[in-house]
């Protein structure tokens, strides 16, 4: 789909499932912003308060340099973040354009008295606070829970850290490669033989967000039977230790610690990934039992397949190295396309290693239209992913791209009862 250029009346989707949901997110960067995303890709009225630019100055500082006199850059420092649109003279990052897609953009100085009015006002309009502060920021500029709640005792407030609200490292600052590597997922990332590695994303980030997003929808279910709000409390290192499957049962009855196995997946085989002879890669996951059978006759391994001891996955995965090297021994003689028609024909799942590339031309994701084409500011065209999950009823969808600094400053304050000399007062002093 293609929407048309954001401007200063851009509206949140009236028919959306969220459509009437009040959020407003002060957070940046990566966690707090993603969360109230997936909530304004689905109707959900997200306002995002940014600090203003200095004077003369329309987006974030560059990259690498600190502000002189120690004043905030203006925006959420994403603007500034990975590649940047050559067309803009903002210098816009693109990432902003997918992570601030459907909201509207607002400028405030929580530092100022006046910035602090502006948020209370907003909070108390508000169904969800979405924050990613440092535990105690929000308390030293008087908009702690209890101070907002005290005007709005049905308002959530989402609180996402490095290390949650509480606990001894509560005051350390914490980002998603920390949560991911004390969260446990970095230490089994990567080959035996070689130091963890990471994914080249923030995946730490993105789980914490994702638990945010289930956090408060659980908050507000539970509001409609008492009328109370209530805090979520997300540490992003939590988030990732709950994806850590039986790592922690695994070791406090067998005090077995899972280590780093490379490409394949401990004790469920077989379950990795395969030269081909193109020198390309085929992944196949054939660990269910019927499967493992159709998988050993389809590379000529009937003996494999007829193997009493090979018919449950607890046999396989005393026998992984052997199993491995005979379907590495196969999709060694064929090329990728081969190998992948071969699985298809014998039902075994497998897939080839899709780059970026591979995933803007691919039959599967064109025809989920995963791949969409959002104007930006200056009328450009630009590929993002399209929202998911997919409802049959009430789907999601991008209404705008990510917004210019403080796009829609007036239009919020005058819905709060601001007239235009009270908000140039405010601009002249700086608080917006």
């Amino acid at each position: 789909m293609t929407t048309s250029k954001p401007d200063s009346t851009s509206k949140p989707d009236s028919t959306g499932p969220l459509a009437g949901l009040r959020v407003l997110e002060l957070g940046q960067l990566i966690a707090g912003p993603f969360a109230a995303r997936m909530m304004a890709d689905f109707g959900a009225d997200v306002i995002k308060v940014e600090p203003p630019a200095r004077r003369g100055q329309t987006g974030g500082d560059p990259p690498g340099g600190e502000p002189p006199g120690g004043e905030p850059p203006g925006g959420d420092p994403l603007r500034k973040w990975r590649k940047l649109h050559p067309d803009d003279p903002s210098g816009t990052s693109l990432w902003w354009s997918v992570q601030a897609r459907n909201k509207r953009s607002v400028t405030v100085d929580l530092k100022k008295p006046a910035g602090q009015r502006i948020v209370r006002e907003l909070s108390a309009k508000a169904d969800i606070v979405i924050e990613n502060f440092r535990p105690g920021a929000l308390e030293k500029w008087g908009l702690g829970y209890e101070d907002l709640a005290a005007e709005n005792p049905g308002l959530v407030l989402v609180r996402l850290s490095g290390y949650g609200q509480s606990g001894p490292y509560r005051d350390r600052p914490g980002f998603g490669a920390i949560a991911e590597s004390m969260g446990g997922m970095r230490y089994v990332t990567g080959f035996p033989d070689r130091p963890p590695v990471r994914m080249n994303l923030s995946i730490g980030d993105s789980l914490a967000a994702l638990h945010a997003v289930i956090g408060a929808l659980i908050a507000l279910h539970h509001r409609k039977s008492t009328g109370r709000g209530q805090v979520v409390d997300v540490a992003l290192y939590e988030a990732v230790f709950n994806m850590m499957e039986s790592t922690l049962p695994e070791f406090d009855r067998y005090g077995i610690v899972r280590e780093r196995t490379g490409t394949n997946l401990t004790g469920i085989v077989p379950s990795n990934t395969y030269p081909t002879a193109d020198g390309r890669h085929i992944v196949i996951g054939g660990n269910g039992d019927s499967i493992f059978k159709r998988l050993m006759r389809a590379i000529d391994r009937a003996d494999l397949a007829d193997d009493p001891t090979l018919a449950s996955n607890a046999g396989r995965a005393e026998r992984a190295d052997e199993i491995d090297a005979a379907i590495a021994a196969w999709t060694s003689r064929h090329s990728l396309d081969e190998g992948l028609d071969a699985m298809a024909r014998a039902d075994v799942p497998s897939g080839r290693i899709y780059s970026v590339a591979d995933m803007v031309s691919d039959p599967q994701y064109l025809a989920r239209q995963m791949i969409e084409r959002v104007a930006l500011a200056d009328g450009t065209p630009l590929a993002m992913p399209a929202v998911v999950p997919k409802l049959s009823d009430t789907p999601g969808g991008t209404r705008w791209a990510g917004p210019e600094l403080g796009a829609h400053t007036d239009e919020v304050l005058e819905g709060l009862g601001y007239d235009r000399e009270a908000i140039e007062a405010l601009r002249r002093d700086g608080a917006i």
